[in-house]
């Protein structure tokens, strides 16, 4: 996470650490009014950069809100399919209207001709797009009240899809999108009921966009640490993809390798998914492009598949 804005300032009030409902529900409002009627929004600006600002970072309560959100979302789709019945709230529904029109943005935005085989130059017409459109398409999936909060909110969009300069995508993206998903719950434009669909709804069609990305513009991954990592773009992916696994009574950490249990199970969970992609897009055994995943697969269940994630 390179970037910190103000939206990150106050504390998630979640559901084990706030004790009783109503509790939570006026903790919230109190401090969603805050940020709406007194918050100074600010367009985020880059405030890691060397090694040594990482333990102010972790030490941060920012930092806390993230990984928070992450765990609370991790906790409400444990042992739930993607294409399960659950709340679609309107704001959820602009958004993921919103994210198709992202991937609409795509085709009509063709590669260009060009001799190096990686990093096709026609990203940067998409990004630039979003750029240019991000704050108006926000706008128009939230109520007035939360406009204040869009020139802040819509920098963590547009930095999900990836490095305009580079045209690479990494992890580092991923959670820039994930951090955009967490200033919507800050500012109360989404609440505690919203947290399935956006995992399930909402980031996994920011996947399938991001996949698009990629395959279309050749974008290599960013930061990418070979064999060594989990996987060269995702990872968020496969900590919220393994909650929705936990409980499953067929289909066990071992199975995810077998390409037909990807390819049959792709659409009702996120993990399986991202090995199916994986296997579409890479070449070889498994286990040599692969390792980090191949080695989960000895893991006997996707609980602990979870923790270790997390």
């Amino acid at each position: 996470m390179s970037r910190k804005g103000l939206i990150f300032e106050c504390i998630i009030l979640q559901r084990e650490q706030a004790g009783a409902e109503g509790r939570i529900e006026s903790h919230e409002k109190c401090t969603y009014r805050y940020l709406i009627e007194n918050h100074e929004f600010k367009v985020p600006t880059k405030e890691l950069s060397r090694a040594e600002h990482i333990p102010d970072w972790e030490n941060s309560i920012a930092y806390r809100d993230l990984t928070g959100f992450i765990l609370a979302v991790n906790e409400s789709i444990k042992g739930k399919k993607i294409r399960d019945e659950y709340l679609i709230s309107e704001t959820v529904q602009k958004l993921s209207d919103l994210i198709d029109k992202l991937i609409g943005w795509v085709d009509e935005i063709p590669p260009t001709d060009q001799p190096q085989r990686f990093g096709n130059t026609a990203f940067r017409d998409f990004y630039k797009k979003l750029k240019d459109n991000a704050e108006d398409e926000i706008k128009a999936c939230l109520d007035e009240k939360y406009h204040k909060a869009v020139p802040e909110v819509a920098v963590y969009l547009i930095e999900g899809v990836g490095n305009s300069t580079r045209i690479d995508y990494g992890t580092g993206h991923e959670l820039s999108f994930v951090a955009f998903l967490c200033c919507l719950f800050k500012i109360g434009a989404l609440s505690e009921k919203d947290a399935v669909a956006v995992a399930l709804n909402i980031f996994e069609k920011y996947l399938k966009l991001v996949r698009k990305l990629q395959v279309t513009y050749r974008m290599e991954p960013a930061g990418s640490q070979g064999v060594w990592s989990l996987d060269d773009f995702q990872f968020i992916a496969f900590i919220w993809g393994s909650a929705q696994l936990i409980g499953h009574k067929r289909i066990l950490p071992k199975s995810f390798v077998k390409p037909e249990i990807a390819e049959g199970f792709s659409k009702d969970y996120m993990f399986l998914g991202c090995i199916q992609y994986i296997n579409q897009v890479k070449t070889g055994p498994f286990a040599e492009h692969s390792n980090q995943l191949w080695n989960i697969s000895a893991v006997p269940h996707w609980e602990k598949v979870n923790s270790g994630l997390n």
